[in-house]
């Protein structure tokens, strides 16, 4: 396994060693020449690729610290329940006692039905979830357990100031507060993965491990979709879609582009465009506000200057500091907007506690026993409910793209 203190170690210079060709360039009064652009973004790309190898080395650190736990005698999530769903995965409902059978919380159907895994299988899923979907482990998560749909509290009307008044005086009455009450109500969703029999039988790790694997990996990505661009209909409502209900389009500030990325042009400049963005966020938003791009945004956003012609990117002075723009972290999302055509959205700044999500912590598994059989594969379905939408309009900033013809 990488030595993980290393690797951040090796992370912090190549931040370093890119920050200095910036800071070559500005001392010298200039822009960064190609060749200091080419061999910047190959430092930037091999940090990157340092990031994603110390977070599986960390997941890797996890699991196994868990399974010596398990050898020692731990029984996370009990270990009747975790048996029978090893027993079921390998050898589907036909294999299971009826002790076995009742410890999964059997569904109707004797031989294809679902059955619904234990609390910690849930609960390491969702946790690899977290580990790949940056933005669920930033949302305010409600996992229901009775009710079929959470509220959403909303002020629709505020009262007016309070007002200067003698020692006794109470001010006058205000009956315009008005509350509203939006709904978040879980949503199907299911996946389908496909294992190799031989994979199952022989494999050291344990057969609950590598479906939950893939399926944190299928459930993560298809979720990640849903809360960047999803239209709210049977889906979570996405944060880069315009809604009364979400982010309204009154949250919009143009951002300066070329079609192509981020540029600085007399008609409009970018980096300034940021700077407006952030004040247009209230300040009591900035102690947990994060910048949300696109990877191919953020290489563009690393190049920007201000009206100073300082850098607006700055790297992470320590292996464990994340590198800021504009003094403000960032996180980056394969589903956020990619393209930069005239009234794209392309990025937004935002407080992610006010996005919620609501959730079912049932989760339901099915082995599909013959339907793969040519392949010599087993078939797995896993099911789950979930929701999600921004709560709180005034919390985000979402940034459209102004294309700008020099």
């Amino acid at each position: 396994m990488p030595n993980i203190r290393e690797l951040r170690t090796k992370r912090t210079k190549l931040g370093a060693d890119a920050r200095a060709i910036m800071t070559q360039a500005e001392t010298e009064g200039r822009a960064m020449t190609p060749e200091e652009e080419v061999q910047f973004d190959k430092l930037m790309d091999e940090r990157d690729g340092l990031d994603r190898t110390i977070a599986r080395a960390e997941k890797l650190e996890d699991d196994e610290r868990g399974q010596e736990d398990l050898e020692r005698g731990g029984k996370p999530g009990g270990e009747e329940a975790m048996g029978a769903l090893r027993a079921y995965l390998l050898g589907g409902r036909s294999v299971l006692t009826e002790r076995q059978a009742r410890a999964l919380n059997a569904g109707h159907d004797p031989e294809g039905g679902f059955l619904v895994a234990p609390q910690q299988f849930v609960k390491d899923l969702l946790k690899g979830v977290d580990d790949m979907v940056a933005l669920r482990g930033l949302a305010t998560v409600h996992q229901l357990t009775q009710a079929e749909s959470l509220g959403v509290p909303t002020l629709d009307t505020d009262l007016s100031d309070a007002e200067w008044t003698s020692e006794l005086g109470t001010g006058s009455q205000d009956d315009g507060m008005r509350f509203g009450k939006r709904e978040l109500r879980p949503h199907p969703l299911a996946k389908r993965v496909k294992i190799s029999r031989k994979l199952m039988r022989s494999s050291a790790t344990n057969p609950e491990t590598l479906v939950r694997e893939r399926m944190e990996y299928k459930f993560g990505v298809t979720a990640e979709k849903a809360y960047m661009v999803g239209d709210g209909n049977l889906k979570p409502l996405g944060l880069f879609t315009a809604h009364a209900d979400g982010i309204p389009t009154g949250r919009d500030i143009d951002v300066s582009t070329s079609g192509t990325g981020f540029v600085n042009v007399a008609a409009g400049n970018a980096a300034d465009d940021l700077i407006t963005a952030k004040y247009t966020l209230k300040g009591a938003y900035h102690r947990r506000a994060q910048w949300l791009f696109h990877r191919l945004m953020v290489a563009s956003v690393r190049k920007l200057k201000d009206g100073d012609g300082n850098y607006i990117w700055a790297a992470g002075l320590t292996d464990t500091e994340p590198d800021k723009i504009l003094g403000l972290p960032f996180i980056t999302s394969e589903f956020a907007p990619s393209t930069f055509g005239d009234g794209d959205y392309v990025g937004m700044l935002g407080d992610f506690k006010y996005y919620w999500i609501a959730e079912t912590l049932q989760f339901e598994v099915q082995r599909l026993n013959e339907l793969y059989a040519e392949t010599n594969q087993i078939g797995f379905i896993g099911r789950q409910e979930a929701d999600g939408m921004p709560v709180l309009a005034e919390a985000f900033v979402r940034l459209q793209s102004n294309d700008v013809v020099p």
